[in-house]
């Protein structure tokens, strides 16, 4: 909507996990190259971690665009509280196999076969598991561990990536059958205050802004008010464009900005200074 009014091609600041507005500040570049090197040499398994809002989606979508695809299998879970028969039907499923009347063996066999075919022609499967810290049935994450049991030639013929916010870390560090399995345990912190307000540039330089349109004293007080979650980022920016658009501002200023937070708090029910 405020596009063409700030010269922008795109909306910066869309909550959505778009590859191309990834920011690499060093802990994701960190995260993205302990991921690659799991799924690229067969390490197994991958625990990823970080509060909500993190970027954690995101990085597992520009962890997907970097593999050749013509050399891996990607099946996402992203809402995985599911039954441990419906989530290895919905592999399955994704997988390209028709599972209807299948009991749970027959999809194991099938699995297994599927796994094998892809081995001997060179090709790797990956399974991402989003927002694991909603899988509430144990038996749900013995499953998945059970998916690392599927090996060729001393390789794990799968690779599982594992993400969630914090307390997914918890959980799992008490079913030390899986934790066992997880080579690389990572977890994602908020974003310092220079990597925030560069994290904004980016976005805006990749959406086609060429000029100033947040004022520094704006970006400080959005940075601060966000708490280096980069959703809140997002959030807060989006919302001062459109605000700084209806009252066609030349600049979002600090003063807009103080006038978007005041109003989000109102708006949840917080306390106004």
């Amino acid at each position: 909507m405020y596009e063409k009014y700030w010269k922008l091609a795109d909306n910066p600041f869309r909550n959505t996990p778009d590859p191309q507005y990834f920011y690499f500040a060093r802990q994701y570049e960190e995260a993205l190259a302990r991921a690659l090197y799991v799924v690229t040499e067969g390490q197994g398994a991958m625990l990823l971690t970080g509060d909500c809002g993190c970027g954690k989606t995101l990085l597992t979508r520009v962890l997907v665009d970097e593999l050749d695809p013509a050399r891996f299998e990607v099946a996402l879970i992203p809402y995985p509280n599911l039954e441990p028969q419906e989530l290895l039907g919905e592999l399955l499923r994704q997988f390209g196999f028709d599972i209807a009347g299948l009991s749970k063996p027959e999809m194991f066999e099938r699995m297994e076969k599927f796994l094998w075919a892809n081995h001997r022609r060179g090709s790797r499967t990956l399974v991402i598991v989003d927002e694991g810290q909603v899988v509430h049935n144990d038996a749900t994450l013995e499953e998945i561990r059970l998916l690392l049991n599927f090996q060729q030639d001393r390789e794990f013929s799968l690779t599982l990536i594992l993400v969630g916010q914090p307390e997914l870390r918890e959980r799992i560090e008490s079913l030390p059958q899986l934790s066992q399995r997880l080579t690389v345990k990572y977890h994602l912190l908020g974003l310092n205050d220079d990597d925030a307000r560069n994290y904004l540039r980016h976005r805006l330089s990749v959406a086609g802004g060429t000029g100033e349109i947040f004022t520094k004293g704006a970006e400080d007080l959005i940075i601060a008010s966000a708490g280096g979650v980069p959703r809140n980022l997002n959030y807060l920016s989006d919302l001062a464009l459109f605000t700084g658009f209806g009252k066609s501002v030349p600049l979002v200023d600090e003063e807009l900005v103080q006038e978007v937070i005041a109003d989000r708090r109102l708006q949840s029910g917080e306390p106004v200074a």
